[in-house]
């Protein structure tokens, strides 16, 4: 029997990095889907940058995490987005 332990001790400050098509909704959605997850998620901590062209947008989000679950559901949704490309 093997149990996992993770790497990260909760509770934390996590940094999430989104990155996906550079749409006039995309950062909106984003945002919403963060706050759905992680309600107490301040403005401060949204930090947006466009690429060279313009073409994606990358959104680093840190939220304060306090158990794998939490973070897990977070990243599903996140990755069902079909604007998004990566999550970090």
């Amino acid at each position: 029997m093997t149990d996992k332990k993770s790497l990260i001790q909760f509770p934390c400050h996590f940094p999430i990095k989104i990155i996906g098509k550079n749409t006039d909704l995309f950062a909106t959605e984003i945002k919403e889907i963060t706050q759905k997850h992680f309600p107490d998620t301040l403005e401060e901590t949204i930090v947006c940058q466009e690429s060279q062209q313009g073409n994606y947008l990358s959104i680093t989000v840190v939220v304060y995490v306090h158990d794998q679950q939490s973070l897990d559901a977070l990243y599903l949704e996140l990755t069902k987005h079909p604007d998004i490309k990566m999550v970090l």
